[in-house]
This record gives C-alpha cells, sequence and structure tokens, in this order.
C-alpha cells in the first residue's frame, strides 16, 4: 500500500463533478481531505492524502488528469526560501502541523515539508514572503 499527498488543481468545468468519489469507487484508493477551497464555477484546489495500490494509484492519477485536474505531489508544492526569511518566527505558531518549527539552539526557522498541508497560512503571516506555493 503506498500513502502519498497530492495536490490536486482543478479548472472551473471541473469543481461540480464528483471526481473524488469515483477514485474511491472505480480505483479502490482511500482518501483523506486535508484541504479544500472548491467553489461553484471557480476553480479549486484541493489537497488529498492517498492510498492504495501502486497501480490503482497509477489509474486515478491517470483519470484525473484525463479530467482536466493538475495533480502535483505536495512536496514540490511549497517552500522556503531562505535568502528571504530572517527567522522572526511569525509563522511558527500559526501553523497547525508544526510543519514550521524554531530551533531552540540557534533560533532558525526550519520548514518540515512532509508535515505541511498546504493551508497556505505562513504565506499570509510572512511579512517577507519567504513561504510559496508553487501552481
Amino acid at each position: 500500500m503506498k500513502k502519498i499527498k497530492i495536490v490536486l488543481h482543478f479548472p472551473h468545468k471541473s469543481v461540480d463533478k464528483p471526481i473524488v468519489h469515483h477514485l474511491v469507487k472505480d480505483f479502490n484508493l482511500e482518501f483523506n481531505i486535508l484541504k479544500a477551497e472548491v467553489n461553484p464555477e471557480e476553480e479549486g484546489v484541493m489537497v488529498l492524502e492517498l492510498t492504495g495500490d501502486d497501480k490503482d494509484y497509477k489509474r486515478g492519477i491517470d483519470y484525473l488528469k484525463k479530467e482536466g485536474v493538475s495533480v502535483q505531489l505536495l512536496s514540490q508544492d511549497v517552500s522556503m526560501d531562505r535568502s528571504k526569511c530572517v527567522d522572526c518566527t511569525i509563522c511558527v505558531p500559526l501553523c497547525p502541523t508544526q510543519a514550521l518549527v524554531k530551533d531552540p539552539d540557534t533560533a532558525i526557522v526550519s520548514f518540515i515539508k512532509d508535515k505541511c498541508i498546504a493551508c497556505g497560512i505562513c504565506l499570509r503571516a510572512c511579512p517577507y514572503g519567504a513561504m510559496k506555493i508553487e501552481f
């Protein structure tokens, strides 16, 4: 069984389709929605943790792409620009998954991608623009 976090970007024409339902029913994938922002007749973004066999996962991803849904690994989506970060720690207490942590010895803020759910709180909070999401 494979477990992976992905970010789905839905075009406006796909937000009203039962796409995630088909991942379960047709491709035997289990899902956990980590974040979703989907509005009728607008583009949508959903962060999912998918669990399933490699062949089912590949078939499910192929289905998503055929439906016009852009698929990215979560780890490719969120990043920290160390050249912009001044280690002010504004983001640290705001991160709901503790993906941003301050080293108690050096006071340097680190970003742990595996814990990130791409909620975007750090992007809005950082006055220096050190955190970014690539779409």
